[in-house]
C-alpha cells in the first residue's frame, strides 16, 4: 500500500498486523468527504496488500467515529449529483469490507455513531470499552439507514431488537451491546489494547488460508443477504438526503436544538 494516497486515515504496522486509525480525533473522527472517499477504497487496498494479513481499526483521541460531519451533510442536502456520489462510495465501503478476507478486529473507545457504527459492525471482532456508544441515529436526522444499518443489526441481533434501535436511532453501551450480541466483547479501558492485540497476534500466528477463507465462507451468506438490501437502502437514503426534514433535522441539530418534522 501507499499510505501517502491517505490523508485522514493513518497506518502502523506490526509485522503482518496494519493498524488503520480514523485521524480526525479534533471533531470526534467524524466523516467528511475526504474521510468517505479514502473509506471507500482502503479496504481493497489492503486486500491486495500482500504485507498485510490482519487489519485493527480503530480511531484517534476519544472516539472511534462520531458519524458523519453536519456541515458536511448540510452542503450535500438537496444536491442529487453530491447525495448519490455519497452513496455510491457508501456501497463501495460495504461491498469492500465484505469482500475483504483478512480479519479486522474494531477497536472502539467513545462515540461509535451512524456510518462509524457501520464500519465496526462490519469488523469480524468488535471490542470496545463498557461506556462506549454505539448508535445508527439516521432517522433521527431524516434519513434512511443506508449504510449498513439495515444489512447489519438484523443478523447480530434479530429484527425486533434491530428494529428497537434503528427506528428509534436510541444509543447502546459497550456492555449492553455485548450482552445482546452486537460486538464481541466490552473490555475494561486499561484491557482494551491487550486484549485487541492478542487477537490480532492470534489470527496472524494461525493458519492464514483456512481463517481467511473461513471468514470468506461466513460472509458468502452475508454477501446474499446484503445483495438484497444494499441498493435499496441507499436508494431510499438517496431519496431522503433530498427531503426538507432531513435539512430541518441537521439545522436543529446545530443549533442544539430537537428537529421538528413535518413529512416532507
Amino acid at each position: 500500500m501507499n499510505f501517502k494516497d491517505y490523508a485522514a486515515l493513518q497506518f502502523s504496522r506490526d509485522g503482518k498486523i496494519l493498524t488503520v486509525t480514523i485521524n480526525r480525533p479534533e471533531v470526534k473522527n467524524a466523516i467528511n468527504p475526504t474521510l468517505h472517499e479514502e473509506f471507500s477504497r482502503v479496504f481493497t487496498d489492503i486486500d491486495r496488500d500482500d504485507e498485510t494479513d490482519v487489519v485493527i481499526l480503530t480511531g484517534a483521541g476519544k472516539a472511534f467515529c462520531g458519524g458523519g460531519d453536519l456541515d458536511w451533510l448540510l452542503a450535500m442536502q438537496g444536491d442529487p449529483l453530491s447525495t448519490s456520489a455519497s452513496i455510491r462510495n457508501d456501497r463501495k465501503i460495504q461491498n469492500s469490507l465484505l469482500d475483504l478476507e483478512k480479519p479486522i478486529i474494531a477497536k472502539l473507545r467513545g462515540p461509535a455513531i451512524g456510518l462509524g457504527c457501520s464500519l465496526a459492525l462490519f469488523c469480524d471482532f468488535v471490542y470496545s470499552t463498557p461506556d462506549a456508544v454505539l448508535s445508527d441515529p439516521h432517522v433521527c436526522i431524516g434519513l434512511v439507514a443506508g449504510d449498513g444499518g439495515a444489512v447489519l443489526w438484523p443478523q447480530l441481533i434479530g429484527y425486533m431488537r434491530a428494529k428497537r434501535y434503528l427506528l428509534t436511532g436510541d444509543r447502546i453501551s459497550g456492555t449492553d451491546a455485548a450482552q445482546i450480541g452486537l460486538i464481541t466483547e466490552a473490555v475494561p479501558e486499561g484491557e482494551l489494547d491487550a486484549v485487541v492485540q492478542a487477537m490480532a497476534v492470534r489470527m496472524v500466528t494461525g493458519a492464514k488460508h483456512s481463517i481467511q477463507w473461513t471468514k470468506a465462507s461466513i460472509n458468502a451468506g452475508l454477501k446474499v443477504t446484503a445483495n438484497a438490501i444494499i441498493d435499496r437502502a441507499a436508494a431510499f437514503e438517496n431519496v431522503t438526503q433530498l427531503l426538507q426534514d432531513h435539512r430541518i433535522a441537521l439545522e436543529a441539530f446545530k443549533r442544539r436544538e430537537a428537529p421538528k418534522f413535518i413529512g416532507a
